[in-house]
């Protein structure tokens, strides 16, 4: 016999009043230390009594497990009864009732079904869901009575259907789809009887169960089915019947649409969601019998209930077919739908919102119709809403809606934008990627520019913490769409906020400015109108935050500049025009003076010398004692470092290794020698990194070497987020900020290129 899942929760979880019985502590985890010292001096009485304890507790889970066995086995043995009694064609109505009132008891608890299932429960309830003593209903017998079989059966087979997917197929083997269809049928027997009233809707939600996720018993629905041996259910085959000779279950759905008990249009709406879920042919047939006036009416019913399961047959209906979509429309759901969106029924809100995204697709010319109906309030509020499916819809309904111009503006201006940015902190990929897709629609329009700027909008999209890549590449393209933007009315726009709004908004303009404007409106922007200010501001002040955007900000407006700007010209003097070549390195001939350097001759020619640096120009043409001096002792320097100088004064070109980069930037920066100075600086700023950025600087701050200085501020800009963690960048970060401010405006200042 198999255990239930009852039995297996209740061995892993003894039962409460098993807490009455002392736990001795020798079962639980292992105690401090200065407990096992007192359990050691524990006397003998007391050993003893644990020693009871626990074999008291083992005794009661032995009992406890013991009857639940029992209970199991006395709850198999009155199922196989009750079964047995369905199956049995000697059995007493009343016997008979009685064991379907007792399934169907049972089948409300799931641990029970699978029972039932093992014990041929599913052919016995197909058997009777046909009573036989239905078919002599007189008109003196009460008719509250004649129905009950029936209705406690088909709750049975709808509580096992929805137990799990593989009882579905069970119960359609067993033959139940032409009894349910007869049961449809019975909307003129009893009119105003409960009980007949209650069949009908146990009947349709058979239908709704059995046909949940499943595409083949969906297709058996629509024409009915017959078995050779109902009652050997188990992979026998099966076949259709002729439409002229059993209808499918969908025609008498369709007519208790429209059926005067409240419940039973419920549940026939709800069948009819399930077996249209998409299957085109159920969804035809549905329309074709004139069934979307009536669902649309359900709409408007008060019952969330039924309009809930109208909205969302209608929504199946309408997925995916666009000339059923053009038939709801024109069958006047349109407003009833868009008062949906304000129920309370969250659910009936998704359904609603999607609705309406649907309505709104690409092909569709009705986007601002709804909008003037009145669905972008209620769909922008929506966007606030704790449920994830609810704001999944509601993005994806006013993406479609942002697609039309007036549109934009006006989700804008309700407050769209930012209820939209607020969304992509969601990490749910299907939930940004809407909003996302929104946003790019409302960044169309240039009346939604300086809103996505103002709210911050700019380093939100900037962010990158979207979960799928096609968020990303959607967010990428807005940010382009709003770049493109920048420039006349709007350019304006954003500079007159920059001088008149509170500091937070001012911030943020200027931060968006740096990335989206064009490089010709630099100066414009960051010197005239004095947005470097607020751009530097957050290095002092603001948070960790804060700061990151505003480094971001300026590493980005640097670096556009920059390709937008031509280079510093080169140093006007001297320039060495004309070089001796590598032969006359180190070479006496013609030599006219000797440089000692660690007691080593260094043959040279002041006519080289002179032309390459205004500090030999001064050493042999002034007035210093080494004009006449045959030999100059070089103290400060070191051979290699000495040689490679002379050997770019003579060649203009040599290869400088790091490990002699910066004794020979010292050198060049001795003799004025601004090209080798700027081979080195560059050779130099290769080997900048997190730990050596402080040394770097004050290299460059020492040697005035403003290339390295100016390669260490991008890399502060560029590396903001590492650097802030270091204990001493704090300090750093204000010590550098004249020369962030310093290269910036050089660079704005410079004339533009125009691009290519």
């Amino acid at each position: 016999m198999k255990i239930s899942k009852s039995l297996k929760l209740h061995r892993s979880n003894p039962p409460s009043n098993l807490l009455l019985v002392r736990r001795p502590s020798s079962i639980s985890n292992l105690p401090p230390m200065e407990n096992n010292l007192k359990r050691q001096r524990t006397t003998r009485v007391a050993g003893r009594s644990s020693k009871r304890g626990r074999e008291t507790y083992a005794v009661s889970i032995i009992t406890q497990i013991t009857e639940i066995e029992e209970e199991e086995t006395d709850l198999v043995v009155a199922i196989s009864r009750h079964v047995d009694v369905l199956n049995s064609s000697f059995s007493d109505a009343g016997d008979v009732k009685g064991a379907a009132a007792a399934l169907s008891s049972l089948a409300k608890t799931d641990e029970n079904v699978e029972m039932m299932v093992e014990n041929g429960a599913i052919p016995a309830l197909v058997r009777n869901l046909e009573s036989p003593w239905s078919l002599a209903i007189s008109g003196n017998v009460a008719k509250s009575c004649d129905h009950k079989l029936e209705k406690d059966c088909a709750v049975s087979l709808g509580l096992i259907a929805a137990n799990q997917p593989a009882y579905q197929q069970l119960i359609v083997d067993a033959g139940v789809i032409a009894p349910t269809v007869k049961l449809l049928k019975r909307r003129g027997v009893c009119i105003g009887c409960m009980e007949a009233n209650a069949v009908l809707r146990r009947a349709a939600d058979i239908i709704t169960n059995i046909a949940h996720d499943n595409p083949r018993i969906k297709t058996n629905i629509r024409y009915g089915l017959v078995f050779d041996d109902p009652y050997a259910f188990f992979g026998l085959g099966y076949k259709l019947f002729s439409l002229d000779r059993v209808e499918g279950g969908i025609p008498p759905l369709v007519e208790l649409l429209d059926f005067p008990d409240v419940k039973v249009q419920r549940a026939a709406a709800g069948a009819l969601r399930t077996v249209s879920f998409r299957n085109d042919e159920n969804k035809n047939q549905i329309v074709e019998l004139n069934a979307l006036p009536t669902l649309v009416l359900m709409l408007q019913s008060e019952d969330p209930s039924v309009h809930g399961e109208s909205i969302g047959a209608i929504g199946n209906l309408v997925h995916s077919s666009p000339d059923i979509k053009k038939d709801v429309i024109r069958a006047g759901a349109l407003q009833p739908v868009i008062g949906l969106l304000s129920s309370p029924c969250l659910e009936t809100q998704r359904e609603a919102a999607l609705l309406i995204g649907q309505f709104a697709a690409p092909d569709s010319d009705c986007k601002v119709h709804i909008a003037q109906r009145g669905a972008i309030t209620p769909l922008i509020k929506m966007l606030e809403s704790s449920d994830e499916q609810v704001t999944e819809m509601a993005a994806f309904a006013l993406g479609r809606l942002a697609q039309d111009t007036h549109n934009q503006a006006g989700i804008g201006q309700r407050g769209g934008i930012i209820s939209l940015l607020n969304l992509l902190d969601v990490k749910t990929g299907s939930v940004q990627h809407n909003a996302a897709f929104a946003l790019y629609g409302l960044a169309d329009n240039e009346e939604n520019v300086a809103d996505f700027i103002k709210t911050g909008g700019i380093q939100k999209l900037q962010d990158d913490n979207f979960t799928v890549q096609p968020t990303r590449d959607c967010v990428v393209r807005t940010l382009k769409r709003l770049e493109n933007k920048i420039h006349g009315p709007v350019l304006n726009q954003l500079l007159y906020l920059m001088k008149t709004t509170e500091k937070n908004i001012q911030m943020r303009i200027a931060l968006a400015l740096a990335h989206l404007c064009d490089p010709k409106d630099g100066k414009l922007i960051f010197i005239d109108n004095s947005g470097m200010e607020f751009l530097l501001e957050p290095l002092y002040i603001s948070s960790m935050k804060q700061q990151k955007y505003s480094a971001r900000a300026l590493f980005e407006l640097a670096t556009k500049a920059t390709s937008f700007a031509p280079e510093d010209s080169a140093p006007s003097s001297p320039t060495q025009r004309a070089f001796l070549g590598e032969e006359f390195v180190n070479n006496p001939t013609l030599s006219d003076v000797t440089f000692l350097i660690d007691g080593k001759q260094f043959f040279a020619h002041k006519i080289c010398l002179v032309a390459s640096s205004d500090i030999f120009r001064a050493m042999f043409d002034g007035l210093y004692k080494e004009r006449n001096a045959q030999n100059v002792e070089i103290p400060n320097i070191s051979w290699e470092v000495f040689e490679l100088m002379m050997r770019f004064i003579y060649t203009g070109k040599i290869n400088i290794t790091k490990y002699l980069a910066q004794d020979l930037l010292v050198a060049a920066d001795q003799y004025l020698l601004e090209g080798l100075k700027r081979l080195c600086e560059y050779t130099i700023a290769q080997d900048i990194c997190v730990e050596n950025i402080p040394f770097m600087y004050d290299l460059a701050d020492t040697f005035n070497a403003s290339a390295l200085r100016r390669a260490c501020t991008l890399f502060v800009l560029e590396h903001y987020t590492k650097l802030s963690s270091e204990l001493w960048f704090p300090m750093f970060i204000k010590k550098i900020i004249p020369e962030i401010r310093s290269y910036i405006t050089d660079i704005l200042r410079r004339p533009v290129q125009a691009s290519s």
